[in-house]
């Protein structure tokens, strides 16, 4: 399976629940049902952006430890630099 399918999979399946819950079928109780269940989605949307920054974030932080892909970068950034110098356009 790949990675995809599992990620489609796993949202549908929580959707599942979450409108199971939402329309009674699967029993809660009233505060449950009244003061949790209304704020779930947003609670999920912000956990998620908040694991996507940090993993960002992590990922610019130890760039400096992936020496391969950090060379390869540099030569790349030197290689555009002598394409732009030989079409006349001044970077620095």
């Amino acid at each position: 399976m790949t990675k995809a399918t599992e990620t489609g999979l796993t949202l549908f399946a929580l959707s599942a629940i979450y409108f199971a819950l939402t329309t009674g079928v699967i029993p809660t109780p009233t505060k449950i049902h009244d003061e949790i269940l209304p704020f779930l989605p947003w609670w999920a949307l912000v956990s998620f952006g908040a694991y996507a920054l940090s993993t960002l974030g992590w990922g610019i932080v130890t760039f400096k430890d992936k020496e391969d892909k950090y060379k390869e970068l540099v030569i790349q950034i030197e290689e555009a630099k002598q394409f732009y110098k030989q079409e006349g356009i001044d970077l620095d």
